[in-house]
This record gives C-alpha cells, structure tokens and sequence, in this order.
C-alpha cells in the first residue's frame, strides 16, 4: 500500500511540473503579455515588409509615393486630393500581384455602384478609391498588414504577403 500512495506521489507531482502553456481558443482573449507579442511582431514585421517594399521600389523605373496611410502609391500627391465623401457610390476592379510580379487571380476582382461607408474591403484599397479620379489606374504597394493580414485570404493569398494592387475606378 506505501508504494501505490508513494508512487502516486511521485507520478502526481512529476505531471505537475511538465504542464504545457494554455492558449486561448479561437476568439478568446488574450493577456496583455500575449497582445504585446503581437504587436511587436507585427512591428517587426511591417519594418521588414517595409524595407523590402522600398528595395524593390529602388529597382523600378516607375516611381512611387509614400501614403499617410503606411502604403505606396504610383501617382505624386495623390492623397492630397479632394477626398470622395460617404455614400458616394463608386465602380472599380483591381488586380493583385505578389511582389515576382506574379498575377495572383486571373479574373480582377471588380465591384459596382458600392457606396462608401458601406462596403468591405482591404483598408488600402478604399483608402486610395476616396482618392482616385473616375477612370484612373494607380498602382498600390501595400504591406501584408494592409492587405490580408495573418491569415491570408484562405484561397490563394497566404499569411504575411505583401502584394501589388492595380487598382481603377471605372
């Protein structure tokens, strides 16, 4: 009977001692020890995309603009222009790029009369609509936190890429 209680004992505390750390499921909610993880590590990660998206600029015949909005554009002084106000309708399409210049969809993505304040879309790209002229073509270099983020678009678009966007107002 001691060695049963003795064992027990031991194989109780041992257990003890190799608990792994809990996660949240999905949807939980974090510690602040865990949201200042994410956040350095998204830091870290638009600096990189950052210093990437400017090499890669630094190549390029075309030039491109820096947004306040943490963005490039290919059109100078672009945000400044009158803004398009909420519920203004507007049509559009754009395409997607990977940074090879490599088109990600073979159909563009394309919307119609959407009103502003009422459709959803990457930050990047409805921020550069309040901008743009009816009929414009701009080109847009957005970090990955701009465009889909950590988890991608679950199609094509994995995690953490930053892409190109040919983006028009029709």
């Amino acid at each position: 009977m001691k060695k049963i209680v003795f064992i027990s004992l031991v194989s109780l505390l041992s257990c003890n001692r190799s608990v792994p750390a809990a996660h949240p499921p999905v949807g939980g909610v974090l510690s602040q020890k865990d949201l200042d993880v994410s956040k350095d590590r998204m830091r870290n990660l638009n600096a990189i995309e950052r210093g990437q998206i400017q090499e890669w600029i630094n190549g390029q015949s075309v030039r491109y603009y820096p947004t306040r909005l943490n963005y490039w554009v290919s059109v100078d002084g672009y945000d400044q222009r009158e803004q398009r106000t909420d519920n203004s309708p507007i049509s559009y399409s754009y395409d997607l790029y990977d940074f090879d210049q490599t088109k990600i969809y073979d159909q563009p993505i394309e919307r119609r009369d959407v009103k502003f304040g009422h459709f959803d879309e990457l930050k990047a790209v409805e921020n550069a609509l309040r901008f743009i002229h009816d009929g414009e073509e701009v080109t847009l270099l957005v970090p990955s936190f701009l465009a889909y983020g950590t988890f991608g678009d679950e199609k094509k678009i994995d995690n953490d890429i930053p892409l190109i966007i040919k983006l028009k107002a029709l």
